[in-house]
């Protein structure tokens, strides 16, 4: 009956919410350069080089005044920006509830809440840039994730706060997602390969040549599951041999973290194909028993109409 199948969209819906949390609700993930500058780490060197024996001279190196200030390719690219304000996640989530202007489902809101704080994270990220790659992960995980939201409206206006909240315009990114789905289309793995090593002049080849020449390039989930969705496009099975050939060998980037999202995301899809398989098989059983019980209340309806049709013409014969 329909209270079956609402109690198994629940139980749905709930698996898909358990399983993104664990996906995309922790820390966001980088590529960063294999060695990292002494500037930055705490052993017995200071901040400037000189041998320090004590903490307080460890201490002394990283005065708040010589922050960005370190003699290191890092810092000189990105120390202009030490002590300018950054947008917090309490910033991003009173943009994102400003811009959805209503309650959102029970169900959803903490996972609502924490992709709106892991998108935040990954966006505020001085290395951060954005590509079709990742927008077509962003499309890819919140199509997902709200495909069986109640109200498919109000779940589309979720999708666009959460764009505002990271101060990105959705119909930018929902269109570079678009652009790279379509040149995917037609195409092989190796003609992704070929752009992930900077080969033509596609969107892709044009993001991977700056990647290749940007040491600090940043890796985020929504990038690895673009890519996963690459591979499903072009009818690509999706394995660590793949993801591994795209980002280590074409791309040039270490492929550890993308292939770890890569199982993450093939287990959140067997989990979700076998509940919506067990969906459907309910729903089938349940529309053919209201079929059946359909069929025996019309045959119970006419073996009525019969039988009063009978009663009726035995009650004329008798008058007469």
């Amino acid at each position: 009956n329909q209270i079956t199948i609402s109690a198994l969209k629940m139980a749905y819906a709930r698996t898909t919410l358990a399983i993104f949390c664990v996906l995309l609700c922790s820390s966001v993930n980088s590529f960063v350069p294999g060695a990292v500058p002494k500037a930055f780490t705490t052993t017995s060197r200071g901040a400037l080089g000189e041998d320090t024996s004590s903490t307080e001279d460890l201490v002394r190196g990283f005065q708040i005044g010589d922050a960005g200030k370190a003699s290191h390719p890092f810092a000189e690219r990105f120390g202009h920006l030490a002590g300018k304000p950054v947008p917090t996640v309490s910033d991003a989530m009173a943009v994102f509830t400003t811009e959805l202007g209503g309650p959102i489902n029970t169900l959803y809101r903490n996972y609502m809440s924490d992709l709106v704080a892991t998108t935040h994270l990954s966006v505020v990220d001085a290395r951060f840039k954005l590509d079709g790659v990742w927008c077509l992960g962003f499309t890819t995980v919140t199509d997902v994730l709200l495909r069986n939201y109640p109200e498919k409206d109000f779940g589309e206006k979720m999708v666009r706060a959460l764009a505002t909240s990271a101060n990105l315009e959705y119909e930018n990114v929902k269109g570079q997602a678009d652009e790279t789905k379509a040149w995917a289309e037609g195409k092989t793995a190796e003609d992704v390969a070929a752009a992930l090593r900077g080969e033509g002049d596609s969107a892709i080849s044009k993001l991977a040549k700056a990647a290749k020449a940007d040491d600090y390039w940043l890796y985020t989930r929504f990038f690895g599951i673009g890519l996963i969705k690459l591979m499903e496009v072009t009818g690509t099975e999706a394995t660590n041999d793949v993801m591994q050939k795209w980002v280590k060998e074409d791309l040039a980037k270490s492929s550890q973290k993308a292939e770890a999202d890569l199982d993450q995301w093939s287990a959140l899809n067997s989990k979700l194909v076998m509940m919506e398989t067990l969906m459907k098989e309910i729903e089938i059983r349940e529309k053919k028993k209201m079929a059946d019980r359909l069929e025996e209340k019309a045959a119970a309806a006419l073996k009525k109409q019969e039988r009063d049709a009978q009663i009726e013409t035995a009650m004329k014969g008798a008058e007469e």
